[in-house]
């Protein structure tokens, strides 16, 4: 069985509380490391694909807890709603999380994401649910 189809079917075990028999954070875990290279999400988005979406902020906390989690978490992946580096300041340089999204091609300005809405993934059409 296919990463996408394994990590669909243990997301859509979960209840609406975000929790079952998964840690909520490995469940922002799992949806983190399917995002694309070159491909975005957001923290809302994240929570709201977990049944949770008032727990953008609890998925953010999950993001800055991800540097030693392994398998690796592509944390620059996950921007705030606004396509907005704010998680940059977690990270050991808080040029970090730039430098590694314009490695895989995505154009940042100020701090933002050029062209968010286009190279945005969304976690609940892009697992099916």
């Amino acid at each position: 069985m296919p990463v996408k189809k394994k990590t669909a079917a243990k997301l859509k075990s979960i209840k609406p509380s975000g929790l079952k028999d998964e840690n909520f954070f490995e469940l922002v875990y799992e949806v983190a490391r399917q995002i694309p290279k070159g491909r975005v999400t957001s923290y809302g988005a994240i929570a709201k694909c977990l049944g949770t979406k008032m727990s953008a902020r609890m998925v953010g906390w999950a993001m800055n807890g991800s540097g030693k989690v392994r398998p690796k978490i592509p944390a620059h992946r996950v921007v705030n709603r606004n396509g907005m580096l704010s998680g940059k300041h977690h990270f050991d340089d808080p040029d970090q999380m730039e430098m590694l999204l314009k490695k895989e091609g995505v154009k940042v300005k100020n701090d933002t994401i050029v062209d968010f809405e286009k190279i945005f993934w969304d976690p609940v059409k892009e697992l099916g649910f």
